[in-house]
């Protein structure tokens, strides 16, 4: 029996003073108060920055971190422990972001650390993984999505609770969204590789990343195979973000 669940995560990335995070959020509850879910099941995750992981700001969905140190402490200049997170109210972390594998260098065996870390810690990790323009082009997309797997859940037990976000590298904040029929075959593909590496890729949620918004949202969680989305540019806007929950919500 297969059994996933729905998720709607924004990403704000480095963007949204305290101030305007509170605005934004008083905004989202007030569209959140004016709709009525018949089911109300969706997962609602906003990861902000780092100084507004504040639960009490987020009350009306789960807090999610945009990183965190595979270290639980010592000399780590700038950096996150997730026992930190987790005193903050955080439930989720977001790695393997294709930004933070291109501008610091985080290698596929550095995320798997991350991942260990955050499970050990309570948080459940949202994996980001996909392949780059050349590697699309080259037809390597199953090798490359393979070794991102087989690497960064190097060690974990397949009853962990783990959800996997396709990013495109090429449409993330492009503008450039993947087809529908290219995100099933990737999801699929992505379902398989789970299941040959001793996972049960049918009951793991696989999101979809890259310039998702309003206007391809609808028809992309209408797939079978997509589980919800990781949102970066659309879901800095509180209505934008909102629409594309109550598309997820409609769809379960």
């Amino acid at each position: 029996m297969i059994n996933r669940s729905k998720y709607c995560v924004a990403n704000f990335k480095m963007n949204k003073t305290l101030a305007e995070t509170k605005k934004y959020m008083n905004l989202f509850n007030s569209f959140l108060n004016e709709h009525t879910f018949s089911k109300n099941i969706t997962n609602r995750v906003v990861c902000p920055s780092y100084i507004c992981l504040n639960k009490d700001i987020f009350n009306s969905v789960s807090l999610g971190s945009q990183n965190i140190n595979e270290n639980d402490s010592g000399a780590f200049t700038g950096e996150i422990s997730a026992k930190m997170l987790k005193e903050q109210g955080v439930d989720y972390v977001i790695l393997g972001h294709s930004e933070r594998r291109e501008y610091f260098k985080e290698s596929n065996s550095k995320i798997n650390q991350k991942v260990h870390t955050s499970l050990s810690n309570n948080l459940i990790p949202i994996l980001c993984i996909g392949e780059t323009l050349e590697t699309r082009e080259n037809n390597l997309i199953e090798d490359f999505i393979l070794r991102q797997l087989t690497v960064s859940l190097d060690g974990i037990s397949i009853n962990e609770n783990i959800i996997i976000a396709y990013e495109p590298i090429w449409a993330i904040g492009t503008g450039k969204t993947a087809t529908s029929k290219i995100v099933t075959q990737v999801h699929i593909m992505i379902r398989k590789i789970l299941n040959d590496i001793g996972f049960d890729g049918e009951n793991v949620s696989i999101l979809y990343g890259g310039s998702v918004n309003r206007n391809n949202a609808k028809e992309l969680i209408s797939l079978n195979e997509v589980d919800g989305f990781l949102i970066g540019g659309a879901s800095l806007d509180a209505k934008h973000f909102f629409d594309i929950y109550n598309f997820v919500e409609e769809s379960v």
